[in-house]
């Protein structure tokens, strides 16, 4: 069974770097980074901000990608079914 990500993806901030996460608070990326740009030049990573920005476009990925089947032209019913039933009143 393939496993949906259902939008929106936000981005949270961590400790040392930020984290996206789907609409069901699924972890989906960790971006990390260093506070000055010396210290990640040293380490040869990214500056905190220059992780921001990367984790924020990662945030903002085309609906088609939030599916499994990446590139498929088709839409993915599978996804778009389970997405129409999580986002339906639920009866006591």
């Amino acid at each position: 069974m393939s496993r949906c990500f259902p939008p929106p993806w936000t981005v949270q901030e961590i400790p040392g770097g930020f984290k996206v996460l789907d609409a069901d608070g699924q972890f989906l990326a960790y971006v990390y980074g260093r506070e000055s740009k010396a210290d990640a030049d040293i380490a040869h990573v990214l500056t905190m901000d220059e992780a921001r920005r990367i984790a924020s476009k990662i945030g903002k990925v085309p609906k088609p990608f939030m599916l499994p089947d990446w590139g498929r032209l088709s839409p993915n019913t599978e996804c778009e079914e389970n997405n129409a039933q999580r986002d339906q009143p639920r009866e006591h």
